[in-house]
């Protein structure tokens, strides 16, 4: 009995070894798993507790503000973040206006607790979020609100935003518009979210010469924090660096 389970066994693994789904796969070739490959971390301000938040996962990342230095603020970001993770995003349709049914989940959640917290009736903040779409035309949607920004490195070429940031904080009592949109991406390219913090603290010109070149994710994480640290902002600054990878 023993010999004819292991047989069996060992048949299975035979035809999982050279049957993909559209056909033979060659034997010892890694399976193509279009992903991102990401990093992040919140240099904190100097104005009070810490208000930002991130979430990364294998096909989507998202980053909220909650405005203030303040508990208000933090658990309004955590409350929008919630609302964007149980939606599973990367999951559902495919057009770029999907992602603004997300954004608005998000909203209504943060709404819905300042209706029962006066504390958090006056805050104002952003929530920025990308999904990747594999396939054989891989793309980056992209939802944004708020001060933020998200910005694409292509391989070998140069960083530029792919967001408009608002002037002035956008207010969880408002009326929400988000901003979408997609970009075709190819192995190597690179997206970074970053709070407002960051641009505040060094610069669009620094920003785009720290984004430029082949570092990894880590490396270029740290080169970041390096310079905050030296400028010591008074905002949150928050970053998230993902790569779009295939294997």
């Amino acid at each position: 009995m023993t010999f004819f389970v292991i047989s069996i066994l060992i048949g299975c693994l035979s035809v999982m070894n050279v049957q993909g789904r559209r056909g033979k796969w060659p034997p010892g070739m890694p399976v193509t798993r279009p992903r991102l490959v990401a990093v992040g971390g919140t240099f904190e301000g100097s104005r009070g507790r810490p208000s930002d938040a991130y979430v990364i996962q294998e096909r989507l990342v998202a980053t909220a503000d909650g405005g203030t230095g303040s508990e208000a603020g933090h658990m309004a970001a955590a409350l929008a973040l919630a609302a964007v993770i149980a939606g599973r995003p990367q999951h559902g349709g495919q057009r770029e206006q999907d992602l603004d049914d997300h954004v608005q989940a998000a909203h209504r959640a943060v709404r819905g607790a300042a209706s029962r917290d006066p504390a958090m009736t006056d805050l104002a903040g952003g929530l920025d979020l990308i999904v990747l779409d594999g396939g054989e035309s891989p793309r980056l949607r992209f939802a944004h609100v708020g001060n933020g920004a998200i910005w694409h490195c292509p391989r070998g070429g140069t960083p530029a935003p792919l967001t408009t940031p608002l002037t002035t904080p956008h207010s969880f009592d408002d009326a929400l518009t988000p901003e979408v949109g997609a970009v075709a991406v190819r192995p190597g390219d690179r997206v970074v979210m970053m709070s407002d913090g960051v641009v505040q603290a060094l610069g669009v010109k620094r920003v785009t010469e720290l984004l430029t070149g082949s570092a990894s994710p880590v490396s270029c994480l740290d080169r970041l924090y390096d310079e905050l640290a030296a400028v010591e902002p008074k905002e949150d600054a928050t970053v998230v660096i993902a790569d779009f990878v295939t294997v």
